[in-house]
């Protein structure tokens, strides 16, 4: 294994580990009532993934000087946002996946009402936890209303719904390359900005930092779904976790449909190289950035 790799693999292994432990800690037990609810809540919440959004969000922090456990409660709440929206996306009425993260979606086992009670409950406990008095008391008050702010317009109809409406609409239609990236910038690259941010305000960045980070997250966060794109016609099922091939029977705008899979694969070079360069004022602490940039590329050849 190459040593780039090796870092990564031990440093998505220890910070992955501080997420779940959060996770474990915020969100109501399931013993706790009505148990069934928090039990699917914490299905989804649990079912493995690679934990991408808070790990970026810790990365973030860390780059401008910030502690790994200071952000550990918005990097909780941003995956709570994140389960939620899967929960609703594999739903019969938007995509109808019968699998996610190579077990059944969370309709499948609760059924359709509950699943939608189960998204609801993870994306009001996100802000719950993030409006919390007992979290971030080192942290100013105007840095936490921001961060607050830019995870809620993230989730909302500016950002990851308003993608997925448009993603909808676009389904069996010939798009162009505006309306795509439109897509994939709302629906998955806003809330992976987000989390870039929010990482680091929360350690207390400085504008010129904050800048880099924000265009290395524009970047980073297309290029995770030019790949998911890619991966969803080359992967097998149990490296993708969720029914291969499903965004071309549902007639899905991604890339490989507009640009070709060889198009695709050269656009996401292009984002990576354009994450990287945006960190070239960053020294070592930058470093799991950097190799997060080349992971979510890379996996997808």
């Amino acid at each position: 294994m190459p040593e780039s790799a090796a870092r990564l693999q031990d440093y998505l292994r220890q910070r992955i580990a501080l997420v779940e432990a959060a996770l474990d800690t915020f969100l109501p037990q399931a013993t706790t009532l009505p148990r069934k609810l928090h039990d699917a809540m914490r299905y989804s919440v649990f079912a493995g993934g690679k934990r991408i959004r808070p790990v970026l969000m810790a990365a973030a922090c860390e780059a401008v000087g910030g502690k790994t456990q200071e952000v550990m409660p918005a990097a909780a709440a941003l995956e709570m946002i994140h389960g939620y929206s899967l929960i609703h996306d594999d739903l019969p009425a938007m995509d109808d996946d019968d699998l996610r993260r190579g077990r059944p979606t969370n309709h499948k086992v609760y059924g359709e009402a509950l699943a939608i009670l189960a998204g609801d409950g993870l994306l009001t406990e996100a802000f719950i936890l993030l409006s919390s008095p007992l979290v971030f008391i080192d942290l100013p008050v105007a840095a936490r209303l921001e961060v607050i702010h830019l995870l809620a317009r993230a989730a909302g109809s500016l950002g990851m719904v308003g993608g997925q409406v448009v993603d909808m609409e676009s389904e069996g239609q010939v798009v162009d390359l505006p309306t795509l990236e439109y897509i994939h910038t709302h629906k998955t690259g806003a809330l992976i900005l987000a989390a870039i941010e929010s990482g680091a305000i929360i350690g207390q960045a400085t504008p010129e930092q904050r800048h880099a980070l924000r265009r290395y997250g524009e970047a980073a966060g297309l290029a995770f779904q030019v790949a998911d794109d890619i991966l969803d016609i080359v992967a097998d099922q149990a490296l993708l976790g969720k029914d291969v091939g499903s965004d071309q029977a549902r007639g899905k705008a991604t890339y490989p449909a507009l640009l070709g899979l060889d198009g695709a694969r050269d656009r996401a070079r292009e984002l990576r190289d354009m994450a990287l360069a945006a960190l070239d004022s960053f020294g070592d602490e930058a470093q799991p950035l950097r190799d997060i940039a080349r992971y979510i590329v890379d996996r997808s050849f």
